[in-house]
């Protein structure tokens, strides 16, 4: 039997753009099972975990949070706006999609979903709160549209509420975070640990 991989994130999260390709390879490799598991990070898993959104964190935060975004950027090769133009926005509508899609098509659509809706933020700039641009997500990706109505159902809402008490459950409190079999690794920058622990398997 496979591993499996919990991946917990947020589909606005830039840590989670800036991971997602090494992440999806890794899994690959290692012929890894993702279980595709956006999180409901903002509206219930910080309040809980002590995380705040950006606007309330201090000063100091939101400017260090500028460089580290840079320095990873650069040093990865992976292009990103620093503030793109829809930033913050709202990711439930999205993630709903890729629920959606996970239930229907399975993880490899899923996880492919995800990463055109972080490049979508971080590269493209656009907002992944309109409809119309999941449905034109959807249409490049070769995915049904039916998808962005499905996403608007209580299955999928239910799948989602259950996915984020999962994360809380497994002691999550950040966006990227990945479990392997009971052990948490917190952020793109934990990926080598994460290499680490497959290497192991």
């Amino acid at each position: 039997m496979s591993l499996a991989i919990d991946y917990y994130f947020a589909p606005q999260s830039p840590w989670t753009y800036l991971g997602h390709g090494r992440f999806t390879d890794m899994a690959r490799a290692a012929a890894a099972r993702v279980n595709v598991i956006p999180v409901d990070l903002g509206g219930k898993v910080f309040p809980i975990s002590g995380g705040l959104p950006l606007a309330q964190r201090a000063p100091q935060r939101q400017a260090y949070r500028l460089v580290e975004l840079e320095r990873f950027s650069a040093q990865l090769g992976v292009p990103l706006n620093l503030q793109p133009r829809y930033f913050p926005v709202a990711g439930d509508d999205a993630a709903r999609l890729i629920v959606a899609v996970d239930s229907n098509e399975g993880s490899d659509a899923a996880m492919a979903l995800t990463g055109a809706l972080l490049r979508a933020v971080w590269v493209e700039e656009r907002n992944i709160a309109d409809p119309g641009e999941l449905a034109s997500v959807l249409a490049a990706l070769k995915l049904p549209a039916q998808r962005l109505t499905d996403s608007h159902s209580a299955a999928v809402q239910a799948r989602y509420e259950a996915g984020t008490q999962r994360a809380i459950d497994a002691g999550v409190f950040g966006a990227p975070s990945y479990v392997v079999d009971g052990e948490l690794f917190w952020g793109q920058d934990r990926l080598d640990f994460v290499q680490r622990r497959l290497n192991r398997s």
